[in-house]
């Protein structure tokens, strides 16, 4: 599946950029005869806008049409990663040192699958997290999914 994810990113990311978005990330899921693929963009400084979203979604239409990378049905979905924004690759991490995370690894660390807890940084490919009052140092290849806590 990543190298599909890796193969649809190649494609579309610079048609989004050509759009003046950047790709934050996608979800591909193959689920039997249909699928889903659900792309994430981000505009700065002023955020994404419905309208913005509508081009994308257009734009990444035609160009799916022309190189059919997803044989059979699927779903486009292109929207904003949102305040609860999820956490594609290590560089994103950056952007969000001091704020709340949760971390959900493909396979257990320290006896454990879910992580809630303060960002502190990133070490090497590893991701510096605070959960209650102790410091874990989670390696990024294990990270299924990550994303940010908003503040209200």
């Amino acid at each position: 599946m990543a190298g599909k994810q890796s193969q649809l990113e190649e494609l579309l990311a610079p048609v989004i950029e050509s759009l003046g978005c950047d790709l934050w990330g996608l979800e591909y899921f193959a689920q039997g005869k249909k699928s889903m693929l659900r792309v994430f963009i981000d505009r700065k400084p002023d955020g994404v806008l419905v309208e913005d979203c509508e081009r994308v979604s257009r734009q990444i239409s035609s160009v799916m049409d022309v190189e059919d990378p997803i044989t059979g049905e699927y779903t486009l979905e292109v929207s904003s990663p949102g305040m609860d924004r999820p956490l594609f690759k290590l560089e994103q991490y950056l952007d969000y040192v001091g704020e709340k995370l949760s971390v959900k690894l493909r396979t257990g660390f320290d006896g454990r699958k879910k992580f809630t807890g303060l960002l502190k940084g990133i070490e090497n490919d590893e991701i510096v997290l605070e959960v209650d009052a102790e410091e874990y140092l989670l390696p990024y290849e294990l990270v299924d999914k990550a994303s940010v806590i908003p503040r209200f």
